[in-house]
């Protein structure tokens, strides 16, 4: 992890912060914290009522600061080009990119890319939308780039040669290999960013009550709602992301992974940059058969 610089001019003011899976959640709480602090802030939502009614709340709550929304849902790579695509054209800069979009799923399902959805949306949507953004995003530094991941991670260690999940499959086990890509693609992230001003860090937001799984199935949704008697708020889940987007504490820090607004370990796998760099080499093959111009 890079150390932080000696002194710092960051600011999150008028700075333009993408946030991904907004609609609920720690997505949403970190939208809010962000356009508290005067951040000019992208909600980014699968479901435009949705999306609608949080552009308003969050508006509404911070003296109707500019908030906007953007459509993307992140189970379809051609959704996530077109949104890219529209960000590119909208906004001549990108200063925070927060990829939080996320889902668990009791049984394997498949996306129309032919994917695995957990692994596609957990850690493809995060790596195709952020390297498709990544030129601006760099021409804009200093900027930065917060991922969520999970110390779920621990539960399912990231099998190189079985990233669709087709030798088995168990809810927990695939929902932290993906936790697990996530932090991978930080590490490797962070090293082809040295020197280009713009960083980037994970979080673990630690157990969370969110609408995570929610849909499911009534067993994952009964063990959701005895486990939300113990889980924090989603205010609490996000204020480390919104930490890392926003505090001169951590300028120059990159490729940390963070709980709690500090350091924290994650698994030794998590920190082998020759499996950084193949789950990378990977994941551009995964998305490249998408790699046409939006419609």
């Amino acid at each position: 992890m890079v150390e932080p610089s000696t002194s710092s001019t960051w600011h999150v003011r008028d700075k333009l912060c993408l946030v991904t899976g907004a609609t609920n959640g720690i997505g949403k709480q970190t939208a809010l914290g962000l356009a508290s602090r005067g951040a000019r802030v992208v909600v980014v939502a699968r479901n435009r009522a949705k999306g609608d009614a949080t552009v308003r709340e969050i508006s509404a709550a911070t003296s109707d600061r500019p908030v906007e929304l953007l459509l993307c849902d992140f189970a379809s790579q051609r959704s996530i080009r077109a949104a890219a695509a529209e960000v590119l054209a909208r906004f001549p800069a990108i200063h925070v990119l927060v990829n939080n979009a996320g889902v668990m799923n009791v049984r394997r399902e498949v996306t129309e890319d032919g994917l695995e959805a957990t692994f596609a949306v957990n850690h493809l949507g995060y790596f195709l939308f952020t390297t498709l953004l990544l030129d601006r995003i760099i021409a804009s530094a200093p900027a930065r780039i917060v991922s969520v991941a999970s110390d779920a991670h621990k539960f399912g260690a990231v099998d190189i040669d079985d990233l669709q999940n087709e030798h088995g499959y168990g809810a927990m086990r695939v929902y932290g290999q993906s936790k697990g890509c996530n932090l991978l693609f930080n590490a490797e992230l962070a090293k082809r960013l040295e020197g280009t001003g713009v960083t980037t860090n994970a979080v673990h937001p630690g157990a969370v009550s969110t609408g995570l799984g929610a849909n499911h199935g009534s067993l994952l949704a009964l063990i959701q709602k005895v486990a939300m008697v113990f889980m924090k708020s989603p205010v609490a889940g996000a204020d480390t992301s919104v930490y890392l987007a926003t505090s001169p504490e951590v300028d120059g820090v990159s490729g940390g992974y963070f709980f709690k607004r500090k350091p924290r370990a994650s698994t030794t796998q998590t920190r082998d940059p020759n499996l950084a760099a193949q789950l990378w080499t990977l994941s551009e093959a995964l998305v490249a058969d998408s790699a046409v111009t939006p419609s």
